[in-house]
């Protein structure tokens, strides 16, 4: 279809009453909270590890990663399983918004200065909202 090779698909998500955004190509799959085995010794976001049917992946707590204030867990946290390099990753989110579609024109450069920003690769605006674009290169 012609106009469509600028258009692309986000999985939205809720972290600390904001909304992220991952392409929806370095999603595998979204589950409920499960489970996880904590593994000592590793890093303060890593909450540890899911047997994800017959795979273990490890799991990093995004409220740490990006240094948000921790969240409780309740029904509508989810984890958002990623491929990165090859291997399984499950972030855990507030909660799935929706799969939301964007134009190439929507997405303008994080114009912000922090250490944290170089976790996003973008913002996409969206009538009033604002979706923080994750660079899963730098979260991960």
């Amino acid at each position: 279809m012609y106009g469509m090779q600028n258009e692309g698909q986000l999985v939205i998500f809720a972290l600390a009453d904001q909304l992220y955004a991952l392409p929806i190509q370095e999603t595998q799959e979204i589950i409920r909270m499960t489970d996880i085995t904590r593994v000592p010794n590793t890093k303060e976001y890593v909450e540890g590890i899911i047997n994800l049917r017959g795979s273990i992946v490890p799991v990093i707590n995004l409220h740490r990663r990006l240094g948000l204030p921790d969240k409780e867990h309740d029904d509508a946290t989810r984890i958002i399983v990623v491929e990165y390099n090859g291997q399984k990753v499950g972030m855990i989110v507030d909660n799935v918004q929706e799969v939301g579609r964007y134009a190439e024109d929507e997405v303008e450069p994080p114009a912000v200065a922090g250490d944290n920003v170089d976790y996003l690769s973008g913002v996409v605006k969206k009538g009033e909202e604002l979706w923080l674009l994750l660079n899963l290169a730098k979260v991960l």
